[in-house]
């Protein structure tokens, strides 16, 4: 695998490596929600007890590669779950970044990390 393969060619390989195993019985909703909440913990977990800089990061080969391992896993487990409801995670991903961009107008909430409901 290079970093030129396509999304689709990616979930089609998670697809494929789940399907070798006989896991798509142990793949369900639920069970693929807590991956990628137990995964996103785990990603946490690098950084628990410090607040690293992202130069502090890059200048910590170790660190990097526990972070990259994390987000791959956390990746993965949603690509998983897209491809378990049919979900196209392009599309999901525009369309959410369509309905943040009207909940949070770039006149209202530039430079600011107030949440949509504390805006007038």
């Amino acid at each position: 695998m290079d970093g030129k393969d396509s999304l689709t060619q990616t979930m089609e390989i998670v697809d494929a490596f789940t399907s070798q195993r006989d896991w798509d019985q142990f793949h369900t909703v639920k069970n693929l929600i807590s991956s990628i909440s137990i995964e996103a913990a785990e990603l946490s977990e690098t950084v628990q007890w410090s607040n690293p800089s992202k130069e502090q990061v890059l200048a910590d080969s170790k660190l990097v590669e526990a972070m990259s391992h994390e987000l791959a896993d956390v990746m993965v487990y949603c690509l998983r779950l897209c491809s378990v409801l049919n979900q196209d995670p392009i599309q999901i991903m525009h369309e959410k970044i369509k309905l943040n961009a009207d909940k949070y107008p770039i006149e209202k909430v530039k430079g600011s990390s107030k949440k949509y409901s504390d805006y007038d």
